[in-house]
């Protein structure tokens, strides 16, 4: 029995070391993630998106890079804005950027729509209230959302000030159409929003609204690189982002 007990003991032993030493992440959708999974994985230290205002309005009533998310994301369409799923769509320049001063704005980008997703800010007021950790920031900046232990409080959802997130009201399966087996479907009663593709990231692969825009009107890159594209465009032309009035430091910019 002696001998029994210490072949047991040894093993457990070896067991918690390689547990120990695996280097997990937060849980996301109810799976741990280990850092540098996919060795062809994008790394950025603060990851954040440019929008070219007037290269997307060239093109009015485009829609490739939200159809592009909502076919990776498996988001249901609902006819009923009031049981509506967001994670990229678009709102009036007015509502989207409010307060900016229209007599400087190259190209009339003030009359036309914004694209808008999740802030992904560097103080983000929604990770705050979470009771449950549902939501979380990552050390590259990414804000997360882990459905499987989301409840259903919807405290983020009051204290996003950019109406980025959505809460699930019937069963998302009924507005589904074809599934995308690679990214898992959500339940009833649960928030969810734009996080940055990041199982995409995970593979080498950009956010699915960057890869899908022909036109080039969004940039994905890391904010802290100098010689990423991002901080290209932000030293080459004026940019805004939404409500920096309220201090959460939003990691999407507007060129405008």
């Amino acid at each position: 029995m002696d001998e029994d007990r210490r072949k047991f003991l040894k093993l457990a032993g070896v067991a918690a070391l390689g547990i120990g030493s695996a280097s997990l992440v937060k849980t996301v959708n109810g799976k741990e993630r280990r850092s540098g999974k996919f060795p062809q994985a994008l790394e950025g230290k603060r990851w954040a998106m440019v929008i070219d205002l007037a290269k997307c309005q060239e093109h009015e009533g485009c829609t490739l890079c939200m159809n592009a998310c909502n076919q990776v994301h498996n988001i249901p369409h609902f006819d009923d804005p009031r049981h509506e799923i967001k994670w990229i769509w678009k709102e009036p320049f007015e509502n989207a950027l409010p307060n900016q001063e229209e007599d400087f704005l190259e190209q009339g980008v003030s009359k036309g729509p914004a694209v808008v997703l999740c802030n992904h800010c560097e103080r983000p007021p929604c990770v705050r209230v979470c009771p449950t950790q549902a939501t979380f920031k990552r050390e590259d900046g990414i804000v997360m959302m882990d459905m499987h232990r989301c409840i259903g409080c919807r405290y983020c959802i009051v204290a996003c000030p950019y109406g980025s997130r959505s809460f699930n009201w019937q069963d998302p399966h009924l507005g589904l159409g074809d599934i995308n087996p690679g990214y898992p479907t959500r339940m009833r009663g649960v928030v969810e929003k734009c996080i940055f593709c990041e199982e995409r990231l995970a593979k080498g692969k950009l956010p699915a609204c960057v890869e899908a825009c022909p036109y080039g009107a969004l940039t994905f890159g890391d904010l802290d690189d100098p010689g990423s594209k991002v901080r290209k465009l932000l030293k080459s032309r004026y940019a805004v982002r939404r409500k920096v009035e309220l201090g959460t430091r939003p990691g999407v910019f507007y060129l405008v």
